[in-house]
């Protein structure tokens, strides 16, 4: 008995964008990049930076236990846990949206 090879591209149905691409391409709209290699590396390393800074990191950090403990409750109330609240007040801080008075 043969098997049957399966087209996944048989019955295939493009929306709008998809069409506009293959339609571009069919009509040579398209050209090569005469620094495709260079484009290529440059894009493959944002991609791998981009992935990397993607990925969170543990840290120790030293609190008083008495504002651990109301960090905590506002989380509850929250209904978030704390570390999320903490890594988002950290996020917040990093982009510059949340100001710090010493």
């Amino acid at each position: 008995m043969k098997k049957k090879k399966f087209n996944p591209f048989k019955n295939l149905v493009l929306d709008e964008y998809e069409q506009e691409l293959e339609t571009a391409f069919e009509k040579g709209e398209f050209v090569s990049d005469p620094n495709f290699k260079e484009t290529k590396k440059m894009l493959e390393e944002a991609a791998k930076w981009y992935t990397e800074l993607q990925k969170t990191k543990r840290i120790t950090l030293r609190v008083k236990n008495e504002d651990l403990i109301k960090v905590k409750t506002r989380a509850k109330k929250s209904r978030i846990p704390y570390q999320r609240l903490i890594s988002a007040l950290i996020h917040k801080y990093a982009e510059g949206q949340a100001k710090l008075e010493i």
